[in-house]
């Protein structure tokens, strides 16, 4: 059996702006993630591999939102917030990875917090126009 892969090269985003999030499965894993108490006892591995995925869930994330957010006008708190969600989560995701369950759990809480501003902007935004 042979595979073929397919490379796409969209610098713009523009493929991955019709995609829709898969956020019931990234909203599962948060909260498993979060209710750790103490050592779950996994693998620095596995810990490594959750914290991959909610990374890149933040980053799609915060795709989201910068576009809901460049829909407000320039002066109104909300998009004010966001930017500085945003800038908050950018920093936080220049951390290098840890095998640690500390380190998952901070992804957790930056998807967390990007989704909680993503649906309050989705209230105030006009839609996009098509």
């Amino acid at each position: 059996m042979s595979r073929t892969t397919t490379v796409l090269y969209d610098p713009d985003g523009h493929i991955e702006a019709e995609l829709p999030l898969d956020r019931t499965t990234h909203q599962c894993l948060i909260k498993a993630v979060l209710a750790w108490k103490g050592d779950p006892s996994l693998q620095a591995a596995d810990y490594h591999q959750i914290a991959l995925q909610l990374t890149g869930a933040a980053r799609s994330v915060a795709t989201d939102v910068r576009r809901a957010a460049g829909r407000l006008p320039e002066r109104r708190a909300a998009r004010a917030l966001a930017e500085y969600v945003l800038d908050d989560a950018d920093l936080r995701l220049t951390a290098p990875l840890e095998g640690t369950a500390r380190c998952a759990q901070d992804r957790a809480r930056i998807v967390r917090s990007l989704y909680e501003r993503l649906d309050r902007l989705t209230e105030l935004a006009p839609a996009p126009a098509s």
